[in-house]
């Protein structure tokens, strides 16, 4: 099972608006030292911002932040409000054995998350950011993948690696 792009640099963001404190950030910013396009940017920023994740403030000194502290921010509730858009009810008299299943397997991958917050991604230096801006002629960033049995999950085990960041 793996994470979808969109969630990985949903993470990233808030890590780079964490590691900026309370001050503005330009979405602009944003997108140039992650190395992400501008449109996916704000796209994802946009979810963020409805998932109660950032604060947004209009205009030529705006920008966005965190709209609570990182402590406060589980990371398993940015890969639901990510993952699970628009992913509503099941369709009526639609068999929902197998799909069941998945979503237990699913659910179990994220409360592994629930026990971590953005603060302590933070803390921990994670490896999602690069601290030099991004050059035309620079390679992206390895993918960041982590083992279910890594992430402290003990039921979790199913052999496959789960990609947390893009």
């Amino acid at each position: 099972m793996r994470l979808n792009k969109s969630t990985g640099h949903a993470v990233r963001i808030l890590v780079y608006c964490a590691k900026s404190e309370d001050e503005l950030v330009k979405v602009a910013e944003i997108a140039h030292r992650l190395d992400i396009t501008q449109q996916n940017t704000f796209k994802i920023v946009h979810l963020l911002n409805k998932g109660g994740f950032l604060g947004s403030v209009r205009g030529r000194k705006g920008g966005v932040r965190l709209a609570r502290p990182a402590a406060k921010i589980r990371i398993g509730d940015i890969v639901r409000s990510i993952e699970l858009t628009g992913t509503g009810g099941k369709a009526p008299g639609q068999d929902t054995g197998l799909n069941e299943i998945v979503d237990d397997a699913l659910e179990a991958f994220i409360s592994v998350l629930d026990q971590h917050t953005l603060a302590d991604m933070v803390a921990a230096g994670q490896p999602f950011i690069t601290d030099a801006p991004a050059s035309s002629g620079s390679k992206r960033p390895k993918k960041t993948r982590v083992r279910a049995a890594e992430a402290g999950s003990s039921r979790g085990r199913l052999g496959a690696q789960h990609a947390v960041a893009h």
